[in-house]
């Protein structure tokens, strides 16, 4: 029966998403079961292909991912396929909808990862456009269950979201994205003379896009907000931490939430979101 073998599929969305991310899977943990295998699904989707471009030296990435990207538009049209991660993905693509516009701008922008990029202001939008924020949009449609007006509705603090999460990865990464991939995503940056100054202009984006980002949070419906806001509490204080380090060593070292904190903010979001403080 094709139903085990969904079943399956999503589990290894699941396993990839507990493997690769601590916090998403305590943030999935906290929504509604009914919505955790469609977001582990499109977790599962959006890992692999970020980890082609991220972690596969020595071999040819552009085949790997231009196969990948295939295989993707193949499972869709055809509703099957033998990769149990693009299997359980293309089930989320049909239930809920989710264009094809969304993955093929996440698509483009890990293929932009395959080749060093000068980063204009116009590349560095699209870049987090394309990996981050319509990531954001895929969650949302799970999140929004079919309700159109809603979706549109909350479509923006959706982008908004995501763009912070990019822009806080980004900070965070910032010693192996130059040092040994060879990237610098914000645009006009030397990072040879990473200032505070700099540092602080970044910031001040993702502080508004967080304010930004937690009106639509409220706006969510319960099925979803505690789980995303869970999300957006951890990176939130990974946030903070990163703006106590001076510029000068952001570049090294790679700034981290430990378990054991991650477990104190989840009870604490948690407390806030019962007492309808979110």
């Amino acid at each position: 029966m094709k139903s085990l073998f969904d079943s399956v599929s999503v589990k290894c969305s699941k396993l990839t998403t507990r493997a690769y991310s601590t916090s998403f899977s305590l943030g999935i943990y906290f929504l509604k079961n009914k919505l955790r295998n469609p977001i582990y699904s499109i977790y599962g989707f959006v890992r692999f292909a970020d980890e082609i471009v991220d972690s596969f030296e020595g071999y040819n990435k552009k085949y790997l991912l231009q196969k990948f990207k295939d295989e993707t538009y193949e499972a869709i049209e055809n509703r099957i396929s033998l990769n149990p991660i693009l299997n359980s993905f293309q089930h989320v693509v049909h239930q809920y909808q989710i264009s094809h516009d969304l993955i093929e701008r996440f698509l483009k922008s890990m293929e932009m990862d395959l080749e060093k990029v000068d980063y204009t202001s116009e590349k560095y939008k699209q870049y987090i456009l394309g990996s981050a924020e319509v990531v954001g949009l895929m969650c949302l449609h799970v999140f929004t269950e079919g309700n159109k007006k809603l979706y549109e509705e909350l479509k923006p603090f959706a982008m908004k979201l995501g763009a912070a999460f990019q822009k806080i990865n980004f900070l965070r990464d910032m010693k192996a994205d130059y040092q040994i991939l060879g990237r610098t995503y914000f645009p006009n940056v030397d990072m040879s003379r990473f200032t505070s100054c700099t540092k602080r202009k970044i910031e001040n984006e993702i502080e508004q896009d967080f304010k930004e980002a937690l009106i639509g949070i409220k706006k969510l419906p319960a099925s979803s907000k505690g789980g995303v806001y869970l999300a957006y509490v951890y990176y939130n204080s990974l946030f903070k931490k990163i703006k106590k380090v001076p510029a000068q060593k952001i570049l090294s070292a790679r700034i981290r939430i430990s378990n054991r904190e991650k477990l104190g903010l989840m009870f604490n979001s948690m407390f806030q979101y019962k007492l309808n403080l979110v």
